[in-house]
């Protein structure tokens, strides 16, 4: 039966289509027929409010039953067991439809009239977890429409319902993109067009622009204009960067789908450039790299972030869901390697992170993160009054200084790009929500909204050897990314080959042109955001009574099935559920938090906590220490006082230290450790980081 149905989904995935030979982006005429209708349209747009919402794997599972068995035999769809009627928390079972209403009914009592746009990236359908329930590709195709309609009903304009234009139908732009689970099988979706994108293109056709609907046909990709020739937002298709996705081979070959839609991304940019226009691109798969593990084909990672690089002065920030864990991610130009892109480098094999991470797989990837950080450049500490004075009076400048900035790509820090990754809604640990605020100084200043049309780019860019030689020496040298590939690629050696690929490399900003939002606080750029989440432990009010609440089961950090921090447990045989009042918390705020202590999201901020996350040997105001108590506020006490508790109990343990080589060191790092927990969306008990993430420690007085 399954060979059947792999045979008739996956053969119709396969049938070949000629793509066409040049990409065809969209070109702003400026003016044209219908303005005067545009410019009324306009007047009647509600006010910037400078927030977004961005939601992320939702999971519906209609068969979702409560108090049921949340063993991986059951799935939360039968038998008896702790799962809550809204969810059962901290395991691997999917959302039930309660939990997805009381989502969408927060938000409209909540956001909704405090966001100007929604991004919502993917995995809108429950997983294939129960051998009983096989998944169908219409059950598939209707929670995704179900979702649909969950928006309609928080954000449509009933008026505009059912007129016969679909794009206006709602009060403020909601842009969706596929997650690996939106397909079956999943993981694998072939080169378009094919029966899926033409399946969503009907399922979003209220989402995607009519001038875009035959590209997102034959890519599933699109973008919108979420304030007309200001801003876009760029829905990528991150399954044909997929490193799991068995029916595509990378991006290096330009018959692959990925190499089309990094064209594609590439053809985009370069228009918004010209307009003068900013982007922010989202996606459900991100761009996971690690020394021993990764997400993308390593070819599509490497063009994305030379692209990256390149377009620094465009893109604002990217996002992007599926790993169901709070965290960032830093793409180094340095990385670059001109072999891998062209796919012909024998590059070291990392492991596909391939699914959703389990605790234990987390734990591996998160700890990996933080030994590369540990290696970032160190900015230098701050001189001194008295040396500044000296400095003054010698005319020297700071050479320290003028070193970090030169290992990060100036004072800016455009040496690096950077991914943020948003939590789920699934309640594999918590169900969470990110609001992102972002500046709209000179936002409203509005142009006519635009007519399009579609431009030949066939030479849109030189090939990439004509802009190494027109690179002139002390621009290679502020851009070490590009130089090393222009060394590269004008070496004799490789001359035939880089020829023969027709490699096109963007151009990047102009030498006059500031620094992009993504990297200085302008226009667009992102100032902080709210992680919201929701307490389902306290909101299903099955086991507030009982111990389990401070227990751990070995089955929330395994490595296989999760069964929960109740597993084992049952609710009171016949009783009804009593949930308490559902809502969103505020987990944490970036805009007043004081240990991340982030005064904005621009890249240099992230690239100081990267290394202050990192450091084996933190800084005083870093540690956990019995005299740090004293010295925050008292908003931040419980949360260090709970960290203080528990290192006095690891201490007890002695436990054998995961990081040996930095077992004699005596400080324990709080922004680490806080960056552990939010990972988790507070889920995890509180002993756990110190047992999965830390060293044998002695509490320091601070004399």
């Amino acid at each position: 039966m399954y060979l059947l149905i792999w045979n008739l989904l996956f053969g119709a995935f396969s049938s070949s289509h000629a793509a066409p030979t040049t990409q065809k982006p969209l070109l702003s005429t400026g003016h044209g027929d219908g303005l005067e209708d545009n410019l009324i349209r306009e007047s009647t747009i509600r006010p910037l409010r400078g927030k977004f919402l961005h939601i992320s794997d939702l999971h519906p599972d209609p068969f979702y039953k409560y108090h049921s068995s949340s063993r991986q035999e059951d799935a939360c769809h039968r038998g008896d067991g702790p799962a809550g009627i809204l969810g059962a928390e901290t395991t691997d079972c999917d959302s039930p439809i309660s939990l997805i209403n009381a989502t969408f009914k927060w938000i409209d009592d909540n956001l909704k009239d405090e966001i100007d746009f929604v991004i919502w990236t993917g995995d809108s359908a429950r997983h294939d977890n129960d051998e009983q329930i096989p998944r169908t590709v219409e059950q598939v195709s209707s929670l995704n429409r179900m979702l649909v309609n969950k928006f309609v009903e928080v954000f449509g304009m009933e008026e505009n319902i059912n007129d016969t234009d679909p794009t206006n139908d709602f009060i403020i732009p909601i842009i969706p993109t596929w997650g690996n689970n939106d397909i079956l099988p999943h993981n694998i979706l072939a080169k378009g067009p094919n029966p899926w994108t033409k399946r969503y293109l009907d399922i979003w056709r209220k989402f995607i622009p009519e001038e875009q609907r035959h590209s997102f046909e034959r890519g599933g990709w699109f973008y919108v204009e979420v304030i007309p020739n200001k801003l876009a937002v760029l829905s990528l298709n991150t399954l044909y960067f997929f490193d799991s996705n068995a029916a595509v081979d990378g991006c290096a070959d330009p018959s692959e789908p990925g190499h089309q839609h990094l064209e594609w991304l590439r053809i985009q940019l370069q228009f918004l450039r010209e307009r003068g226009m900013k982007a922010i691109l989202m996606g459900h798969v991100p761009p996971a790299r690690t020394e021993s593990k990764m997400s993308w084909d390593e070819t599509c990672w490497q063009r994305y972030n030379l692209w990256m690089h390149q377009f620094r002065d465009v893109v604002v920030g990217s996002v992007y869901g599926h790993m169901n864990i709070d965290h960032f991610m830093l793409q180094d130009s340095y990385d670059l390697d001109l072999l891998s892109i062209l796919g012909t480098n024998e590059y070291s094999k990392r492991i596909t992170i391939g699914d959703e991470l389990n605790a234990q797989s987390a734990a591996s990837y998160l700890t990996e993160l933080r030994s590369e950080w540990s290696h970032l450049p160190k900015p230098p500490k701050a001189d001194s009054k008295k040396k500044k004075m000296q400095r003054r009076k010698i005319g020297n400048s700071n050479t320290k200084e003028e070193k970090y900035h030169k290992n990060i790509g100036g004072s800016w820090g455009e040496r690096y790009s950077l991914s943020l990754i948003s939590p789920s809604v699934i309640p594999n640990y918590f169900p969470s929500l990110r609001v992102i605020e972002y500046n709209i100084t000179n936002a409203e200043m509005r142009s006519p909204t635009p007519t399009f049309l579609e431009a030949e780019v066939d030479d849109l860019d030189g090939n990439m050897l004509g802009l190494c030689r027109d690179v002139d020496r002390d621009r290679r040298h502020e851009n070490l990314g590009l130089t090393i590939l222009c060394n590269q690629a004008m070496n004799e050696s490789m001359d035939y080959t880089v020829k023969k690929s027709r490699l096109k490399i963007p151009k990047g900003p102009a030498k006059s042109s500031p620094p992009g939002p993504a990297y200085s606080s302008q226009t667009f750029s992102w100032l902080g955001y709210t992680q919201y989440y929701a307490n389902l432990t306290e909101i299903n009010n099955d086991f507030m009574n009982s111990t389990v609440l401070r227990e751990i089961n070995e089955d929330v950090v395994g490595s296989g099935w999760k069964e929960g921090k109740h597993h084992g447990k049952h609710p009171k045989k016949k009783s009804k559920p009593s949930p308490r009042n559902f809502e969103f918390e505020v987990e944490y705020d970036t805009r007043d938090d004081q240990i991340f202590g982030l005064k904005d999201l621009t890249v240099k901020s992230y690239l100081t906590l990267a290394g202050r996350i990192g450091q084996y040997k933190p800084e005083k105001g870093d540690r956990i220490s019995a005299n740090t108590l004293n010295e925050k506020s008292s908003a931040q006490e419980p949360e260090d006082h709970n960290l203080l508790q528990s290192c006095k109990k690891h201490k007890k343990k002695k436990k054998h230290s995961k990081h040996p080589k930095h077992e004699k060191r005596k400080a324990i790092n709080r922004v680490w450790f806080t960056f552990v927990r939010r990972a988790f969306v507070g889920s995890r008990d509180e002993n756990d980081p110190h047992d999965e993430f830390g060293q044998p420690v002695e509490l320091l007085s601070d004399s």
